[in-house]
């Protein structure tokens, strides 16, 4: 697809995740993150604590009327701090801003919560969602030594979020 036909409208999209959802996901999770994909039980107990989670799906139309579940992505808010528990999106629609606008929901729902920081874990092994989360403004602030199961580093990143009163402030010269 063009950029310009992508830019007429969202990439995908965006719904809370529902428990119906689990299954397919578990099954996406596995196939994103092998050794290192998430039990369905885990899941199960994140939908289960709304007060400080928040999951999403991302969906594009399947050609045939119907919904095709294509990225999911998932936030902790416990403020001042809101942490991106999981992002994926399937490798055929990777580069269509699917992830970008997981994430910008998510950071602006951490926001809405009252977070101040931003923090996640990513893979050293996985150059191109650094690159995401550097775009957001993410740096890398610690490194976990062969962290995954696989043997790779996990690189922690922060993103300060800006204060809602300084940009209020901002905005009002009076």
């Amino acid at each position: 697809m063009s950029a310009a036909g992508r830019a007429a409208g969202p990439p995908a999209t965006l719904r809370d995740m529902v428990p119906a959802d689990i299954d397919f996901i578990t099954e996406l999770d596995a196939r994103l993150f092998g050794v290192d994909c998430w039990p369905r039980h885990m899941f199960e107990d994140e939908l289960s604590r709304p007060e400080t989670r928040r999951y999403i799906v991302a969906e594009v139309p399947d050609g045939v009327g119907r919904m095709k579940t294509v990225g999911y992505a998932g936030l902790m808010c416990v403020p001042p701090t809101g942490d991106i528990q999981t992002i994926g999106v399937l490798p055929d629609y990777e580069g269509r801003g699917i992830a970008r606008a997981m994430m910008a929901l998510l950071i602006g729902e951490a926001a809405r919560r009252g977070a101040r920081d931003m923090l996640l874990e990513v893979s050293a092994n996985n150059p191109r969602a650094q690159r995401l989360y550097r775009r957001y403004g993410f740096e890398h602030i610690h490194t976990r030594r062969r962290y995954y199961r696989d043997g790779s580093d996990g690189l922690i990143m922060r993103l300060t979020l800006p204060d809602p009163a300084a940009s209020t402030d901002a905005k009002d010269p009076s």
